[in-house]
């Protein structure tokens, strides 16, 4: 058996050499068209038949504007980018943590300087807790853009507004949603 065969046998998608200018050719003619913007929403069919959509690519200045179509591709891409950078500067600063924290462990005789490193120490892993629960909070947010939930209230249905989802991109409801749920909540802490 040739080393042609084998890999063909291994390979069901191996072409020879000569194929492969011709398959070029192929794609080039079947979709991707000149003048053809990443973030047209153009979508396009591979060689297996299958389609897939086109990545976008989003300006370094680009915000959500409210003359747009609600939740669209360009929005969608944005947030999902905003939610992704936010966690991992997080993650990054809770491995920083860590690491200050194993190099901390040193000996002070000082007991007065202990405890101030003790309190320092203490508000860093309550910070860094308040941060592990954010996370969740934006791994839930990560999620509902998947599903196609992500910039509707739970409660009502209604569209967050952008505004509030730049400043607040894990928010879960409207704003007039929030207030009378932390309305309700402070009325029952009363009682």
């Amino acid at each position: 058996m040739t080393a042609k065969q084998t890999a063909a046998q291994q390979h069901p998608d191996f072409t020879e050499p000569m194929a492969v200018p011709l398959v070029l050719a192929e794609i080039l003619s079947s979709g991707a068209r000149r003048g053809q913007t990443a973030d047209s929403g153009a979508t396009g069919t591979n060689l297996r038949g299958v389609t897939m959509k086109q990545e976008i690519f989003l300006a370094d200045d680009y915000r959500p504007a409210e003359g747009e179509p609600f939740m669209n591709d360009r929005q969608l891409k944005y947030f999902r980018s905003k939610l992704l950078d936010w966690k991992s500067d997080i993650l990054n600063g809770s491995r920083e943590t860590l690491e200050g924290l194993q190099e901390g462990g040193r000996n002070i005789p000082d007991i007065a300087d202990r405890a101030s490193e003790e309190t320092d120490r203490s508000l860093e892993l309550r910070t860094r807790d308040r941060q592990r629960k954010l996370v969740s909070k934006i791994d839930a947010a990560l999620r509902r853009i998947d599903n196609g939930e992500y910039g509707y209230c739970d409660v009502s249905g209604e569209p967050i507004s952008l505004r509030r989802l730049d400043a607040r991109p894990i928010a879960t409801m409207t704003l007039e949603a929030q207030e009378r749920h932390e309305r309700r909540e402070r009325v029952h802490r009363e009682d």
